[in-house]
């Protein structure tokens, strides 16, 4: 694989490898393809590698540029490793999963098949492909999930393991952590409206007409109370709050305000698969059986003002477009018995340098459960900062990047 200089400076190369389908029966015949592209700065080519984990699930690795930085950490990053962004399973240039195929239930165990275990398992068959003996991981949010679960199973694989807003819950139920993110919500959804204090009442009048059936998209797809309060969703990151302000001054009735709607409406539309697969990736040995709405709190049934952050709700897969092709299989996944992800005794006997920044307020992943989880990992250097929200590690151009180097190699003491 030759190098190719491209975009603003960077050399890059662009690697495809075969795998299984199901890494635990190869023999089943299904296999996928698998791309990841290995960035690096020019003088940086024999650096050790460092393996990015996108968030997600369901999303695709980043595309890199350094004019602007983009991902926001990529520069810290390569000034010490050359990094390997990843198109995790059924994502981006990765055998795509973008329309259902075949029936429910061969949809349903196709996806079941795209969590973070078989991730890790493609992984190390790319590590293993680039000839590389030991890496760095950077598991952003989801990513973070994945490369936990890639110590329980490959330690000896790691070389440090930065985890930003993506230390997961250990050995706790999906309605463990749905409830603490509600919470978490009701917190974010009273202090925005303590700073823009008219927009109570715009929102509860939007919720009104979205119980009407007044409020749709362009396309003309019903957008319920329930999709409303998804829009709590802005709240989770940096200049959410700014976004979800100018929404809500808008006439609901006017075309703008329809058009700004399906643009910040954070499930369905281009990625049905993070929607779809979502729950699965806080199963740690259990069937979520729609945990989300399931745990829906007396106070948010009570006061629909307050807004939800990453709850999937079953009408949705009725409401919009682009997920009611895969409503039977969503219905399959969410009565999927998933196996256990993280081995506890493993994790206390991983002998891996990590630093993780734990966002003191994140919507998405709950503070006191990512610090048991920190307590499990014998050099771990947890972070505990207030200063970012869940998007930190691209919001703050590589400043928690570079203080997760330095805590993990002993640069830094906390």
């Amino acid at each position: 694989m030759t190098w190719q200089r491209s975009m603003a400076g960077l050399r890059t190369r662009e690697v495809r490898i075969n795998v299984p389908l199901d890494h635990t029966d190869p023999a089943d015949g299904r296999g996928i393809e698998v791309f990841a592209r290995v960035v690096a700065a020019p003088d940086g080519t024999d650096r050790p590698h460092l393996l990015f984990l996108q968030g997600g699930p369901g999303c695709e690795s980043p595309r890199p540029s350094l004019d602007p930085v983009w991902p926001g950490w990529l520069e810290r990053a390569l000034a010490d490793y050359q990094v390997v962004l990843l198109d995790q399973r059924g994502t981006g240039l990765s055998s795509p999963v973008s329309e259902p195929l075949g029936s429910a239930a061969d949809q349903a165990e196709y996806l079941t098949h795209l969590r973070a275990d078989e991730i890790v398992a493609d992984c190390e068959d790319l590590r293993a492909h680039l000839g590389v003996e030991r890496w760095a991981v950077l598991g952003q949010s989801f990513g973070g999930f994945t490369a936990l679960h890639y110590l329980s199973r490959h330690p000896d694989s790691l070389l440090a393991v930065y985890f930003t807003g993506g230390l997961p819950a250990v050995g706790r139920s999906a309605d463990d952590i749905y409830a603490a993110c509600y919470e978490t919500m009701a917190g974010k959804s009273l202090e925005y409206y303590r700073r823009f204090p008219g927009d109570r009442a715009r929102m509860a009048r939007l919720l009104d007409l979205a119980g009407q059936e007044a409020i749709r998209t362009p396309n003309g797809d019903l957008v319920g109370p329930s999709r409303v309060r998804s829009l709590g969703h802005l709240l989770g990151g940096s200049g959410g709050a700014e976004r979800l302000h100018y929404l809500l001054e808008r006439d609901p009735g006017s075309r703008g305000f329809r058009y700004d709607l399906a643009g910040l409406l954070p499930f369905g539309g281009r990625n049905a698969l993070y929607t779809v697969i979502h729950e699965s990736s806080y199963a740690d040995g259990v069937v979520t059986g729609w945990s989300a709405a399931r745990t829906l709190p007396d106070g948010f049934r009570a006061d629909p003002t307050l807004l939800t952050g990453e709850h999937i709700f079953p009408e949705w897969f009725d409401e919009d477009s682009s997920l009611r092709p895969w409503k039977d299989s969503a219905r399959l996944i969410a009565g999927h018995p998933w196996p256990g992800l993280y081995d506890p005794r493993a994790l206390s006997e991983a002998d891996v340098p990590c630093a993780a920044a734990v966002y003191a307020h994140d919507a998405y992943v709950p503070m006191h459960f990512s610090l048991e989880t920190a307590s499990l990992l014998p050099d771990m250097h947890a972070w505990i900062t207030s200063e970012y929200e869940h998007n930190g590690s691209n919001a703050s151009g590589g400043a928690v990047l570079d203080r997760l180097i330095k805590l993990a190699g002993g640069a830094l003491v906390r």
